[in-house]
């Protein structure tokens, strides 16, 4: 029902018109796609990082992923390939003052490290630099929401919200809408209308561990690992049976690997130590054979060894 209602309301003038300026908080990889697809959607952006050297490696980053694009919409044409890539470049800014970068957007997208302390200073700082109408949203893949706001004042806590973006943002067409507790309809409408506007699908959700798809996908490789350590079957084998046999695109630890093994610890540990519904659970219990990898620095696609060398 509420969903339904946030979806009508999204399809109106005044919702979709909202959001034009975006500040994106994040030089990395997720924070650098997020403000491409942005850019390409005719949305303003400043990508903000403190850090020079990062907003450099993004614009080259970004620069070479509308490369990829352009060469696929304008196949035999150079011209129009250099054009496109100018003219969405053309509308991000590149900053290392969050400060000014914020003072008007109509969106702040959070895309730093996982760590909510680290989030909650973050956005503590830039509430006294934003528009009284800007909307706060964290891209986070496993932290509340809410908690993410707690120390905000209530009306700030009302204009944020969870977008979570999957890797990489221009491929993926999946965000998550997180609704806070305390998150007015009309700014998760306008969220909605966002995401629509960018080319994306959203899936609107309540702030619970791991939304939607990382709730069902952590059991589901964490299986898979424990599958392994019962011996049960090699990684080799647990991949292709899963391919094969229950049609998914990438077995669960290739998928692990392309996640981050670091990554999938870290949330499982937090889920299994406090998460509400979820502290204790077998599921989430420490994993030996995750644990020793990441030890190792075997942390898959990034490191270049994982489950598997590469």
């Amino acid at each position: 029902m509420i969903y339904t209602s946030v979806r009508a309301f999204s399809s109106t003038r005044s919702v979709q018109s909202a959001i034009r300026r975006v500040a994106v908080v994040g030089g990395g990889q997720m924070g650098s796609g997020i403000a491409q697809v942005a850019a390409t959607f005719k949305h303003s952006v400043t990508l903000v990082d403190v850090n020079q050297e990062a907003l450099d490696k993004s614009r080259a980053y970004m620069q070479k992923s509308l490369g990829r694009v352009a060469k696929k919409k304008f196949a035999d044409d150079a011209t129009a390939q250099k054009h496109f890539v100018d003219d969405v470049l053309s509308r991000v800014s590149l900053s290392t003052t969050p400060s000014t970068a914020v003072s008007d957007a109509d969106l702040v997208v959070e895309a730093i490290v996982e760590n909510i302390k680290v989030k909650q200073e973050l956005f503590a700082s830039l509430v006294p630099h934003v528009p009284s109408t800007c909307i706060l949203a964290s891209n986070t893949s496993s932290l509340s929401i809410s908690n993410i706001a707690e120390p905000l004042d209530a009306q700030v806590r009302s204009r944020f919200v969870g977008l979570h973006f999957f890797n990489p943002v221009p491929q993926m067409k999946l965000v998550e809408v997180v609704r806070s507790k305390e998150a007015h309809e009309d700014v998760v409408a306008k969220a909605v209308a966002f995401v629509e506007a960018i080319g994306k699908a959203p899936a609107v959700c309540k702030d619970t561990p791991g939304f939607i798809v990382n709730r069902l996908l952590l059991p589901y490789m964490m299986e898979a690992i424990r599958l392994l350590e019962r011996d049960v079957a090699s990684a080799r084998d647990i991949d292709t049976a899963m391919k094969l046999g229950a049609g998914y695109p990438m077995g669960p630890f290739e998928l692990c690997d392309y996640v981050g093994l670091d990554t999938i610890k870290y949330i499982v540990d937090g889920w299994h130590k406090d998460a509400p519904g979820l502290k204790g659970n077998d599921l989430f219990a420490p994993s030996t054979k995750l644990n020793d990898l990441v030890a190792k620095g075997r942390l898959g696609v990034k490191s270049g060894h994982g489950f598997y060398d590469y």
